[in-house]
């Protein structure tokens, strides 16, 4: 694929979709989040591919919304109406990352900004550099933090005190301390930024398929449980349903030969 975004469907269950346009620091306009959300559901339907890393060409991330892009195309938004379908879009965007059938790792390098924090976030996992750093930027320019899910996913991560003091200000994050505070979960050097997340994600791949997809439905669906035992309930019919397919059988077996399983997503 060639343009503003690049996917590499890898022969191990890996697909990367790189964010390029590295000219305008991968900025997203209203058109390119339809495509990433296409783009997504194309790699969902893809059975073979069961861990999505989400990277990006250049020095940055995603600068978020293409602002001067937006503001000055033919069909700018002119009334709240125009702006909220404009939300809307990024909102879907957010919501198809998280609802992907597949984990999702964010390699991020350099800043990410706004909707660029909101793909992070979104994502399962983020993996960064010594250059990186978060940005919530809309309260710098007189408008809400919360947007793109910023608001429901930054203090689930780092605790609501902390979201609070980061959404409020709009500083930076750099890397140590998003690496502290369970922002990022590993800092790589530049060079080897996407041979970290490719090692994180072989590590997922190699998972029965089913482990995969219902290990992130379950932790999505229980980081709002509303009590342990609705969490409970929920495990137990999950792990039942494992427990009678041909891949735990598969699992049981290689343990008691001592050998590697070889999952086929029965």
């Amino acid at each position: 694929m060639t343009g503003d975004f690049r996917l590499d469907r890898q022969s191990d269950g890996i697909t990367i979709i790189t964010l390029s346009r590295p000219h305008a620091r991968n900025a997203l306009t209203t058109e390119l989040a339809y495509r990433l959300t296409d783009l997504l559901d194309s790699v969902e339907a893809d059975r073979d591919c069961s861990v999505v890393i989400l990277t990006a060409e250049g020095q940055g991330f995603c600068a978020g919304l293409d602002l001067k892009h937006v503001l000055s195309g033919d069909d700018a938004p002119q009334d709240v109406n125009n702006w909220i379908a404009l939300q809307e879009v990024f909102a879907t965007l957010m919501r198809r990352i998280v609802r992907l059938r597949q984990p999702v790792i964010a390699a991020v390098q350099g800043a990410a900004v706004g909707a660029g924090f909101g793909l992070a976030l979104a994502s399962d996992i983020r993996i960064g550099t010594p250059s990186t750093s978060f940005h919530v930027g809309a309260v710098k320019m007189g408008l809400s933090a919360g947007e793109c899910g910023i608001s429901y996913h930054l203090p689930r991560l780092i605790g609501a005190g902390r979201a609070f003091e980061i959404m409020l200000t709009g500083r930076p994050v750099p890397a140590d301390e998003a690496l502290a505070i369970g922002l990022l979960t590993a800092i790589a050097p530049m060079d080897d930024l996407l041979k970290q997340a490719l090692q994180t994600a072989r590590s997922i791949a190699t998972n029965a398929p089913y482990s995969i997809k219902h290990s992130k439905q379950i932790m999505h669906t229980n980081l709002d449980a509303p009590s342990l035992d609705s969490a409970l309930e929920l495990e137990n019919h999950v792990q039942v349903a494992a427990l009678l397919t041909e891949d735990f059988r598969e699992a049981a077996t290689a343990f008691a030969e001592k050998r590697a399983p070889h999952f086929t997503g029965r």
